[in-house]
C-alpha cells in the first residue's frame, strides 16, 4: 500500500499516538505523518503510507490553514489553555480595535518559539529546559501569516474576551505564539483555547477521514501521483539512466517528475545546487529491477 491516508486527528492525543493507532488498524508498519499537531488540536494530520513516506518534506513546505478560538485576558506558561496560568487580567477591547491589529498580523515576522515546544537547542528539545525550570534564550523563526480574519462574533465574559479566528501560515508558524503576539499589539495577554487544522497544502479537512472510518474501511489512500500533480511530467526514453540517478542537463528550470512509457512514476528531479545548469535525483519511486 503506498499513498496518502488523510485523517481528521480527534483532541487529547498526540500525532504519533494517530500513527500508531492507523499502523495497527491497516497492519502498516512504513508509516509516517506529516506536520505534528499538539494533542489539543484537531484536524488535519496527513500520513504518508509506504513509498509516500518520501513525500514529506514536499508536503511539510506548504501552507497551512487553522481556525484558532482565542481567550483575551489570561497568560498561561504554554500559551495555551492547558497550561498553568501565571497572569490574569481583566480586558476592555473594542471589536474595531481587535479587527484591526488581526490586520496587522498579515505580514512576514521573526516569531519566538514557545518554551513548550520540542525545537532543539543545545542538542536538547525546549520543553526539556522548562520542565527543569531552566532559562534560556528562545530562538526565532522567519514566518509568514498569508491570510488572517476574524469569523466569529466576540463574546466579552467575566473580564475576558473570546473569538475565533482564520489564518494562513508558512511551516513552522505556532499559532499559540500567533495568538501571544496579537494579544502583545493589543496591550493584553491571551492563550489559544482550541485549534483545528482545516488545511495543509492540497489537503483539506472536508477530505479526511476519523479513526472510526478508518476502522470501519471506510477511507481512501490517495495515489502517489495524484500527490504529485504539481509538477510537470516528462515521459523519459530512458528509464535505466533515470533509476541509476543519473545528473541531467537543465533544460526545464523547474522540478521534473519523470515516468516511463507504461506512465509509472519512476523519480522526481530537482535543479543541482552546485550547478544550476544541471538537475539531479530528488526523490526515487521506483527501484532498479
Amino acid at each position: 500500500m503506498n499513498g496518502v491516508l488523510v485523517v481528521d486527528k480527534p483532541k487529547n492525543c498526540t500525532s504519533r499516538d494517530v500513527v500508531n493507532e492507523v499502523s495497527k488498524i491497516l497492519n502498516i508498519k512504513k508509516i509516517g505523518h506529516t506536520g505534528t499537531l499538539d494533542p489539543l488540536a484537531t484536524g488535519v494530520l496527513v500520513l504518508t503510507i509506504g513509498n509516500a513516506t518520501k513525500l514529506c518534506e514536499i508536503i511539510t513546505s506548504d501552507y497551512k490553514e487553522y481556525i484558532a478560538s482565542v481567550i483575551l485576558g489570561i497568560k498561561t506558561d504554554t500559551l495555551d489553555i492547558t497550561g498553568n496560568i501565571i497572569e490574569e487580567q481583566n480586558v476592555d477591547i473594542k471589536k474595531e480595535e481587535i479587527k484591526k491589529q488581526i490586520e496587522k498580523m498579515k505580514c512576514t515576522y521573526e516569531q519566538e518559539v514557545p518554551i513548550y515546544s520540542a525545537v532543539k537547542v543545545n542538542g536538547k528539545k525546549l520543553y526539556e529546559y522548562a520542565r527543569e525550570g531552566k532559562e534560556i534564550n528562545l530562538p526565532k523563526r522567519s514566518v509568514t501569516i498569508k491570510e488572517i480574519e476574524l469569523v466569529s462574533d466576540i463574546e466579552y465574559i467575566d473580564g475576558k474576551i473570546l473569538f475565533d479566528i482564520r489564518c494562513l501560515v508558512s511551516k513552522g508558524t505556532y499559532i499559540r505564539s500567533l495568538i501571544n503576539d496579537l494579544a502583545t499589539l493589543l496591550n493584553t495577554i491571551g492563550v489559544m483555547k482550541d485549534l483545528r487544522r482545516i488545511k495543509q497544502g492540497n489537503f483539506g479537512v472536508n477530505n479526511s477521514y476519523t479513526l472510526e472510518e478508518i476502522r470501519k474501511n471506510n477511507y481512501k489512500i490517495i495515489p502517489i501521483e495524484d500527490c504529485l500533480s504539481n509538477f510537470k511530467e516528462v515521459i523519459t526514453n530512458n528509464e535505466d539512466e533515470i533509476l541509476n540517478g543519473k545528473i541531467l542537463d537543465n533544460i526545464y528550470n523547474e522540478p521534473i517528475l519523470f515516468k516511463n512509457k507504461n506512465n509509472e512514476i519512476l523519480a522526481l528531479y530537482k535543479v543541482y545546487e552546485k550547478d544550476n545548469t544541471k538537475i539531479k535525483p530528488w526523490k526515487m519511486f521506483k527501484n532498479k529491477v
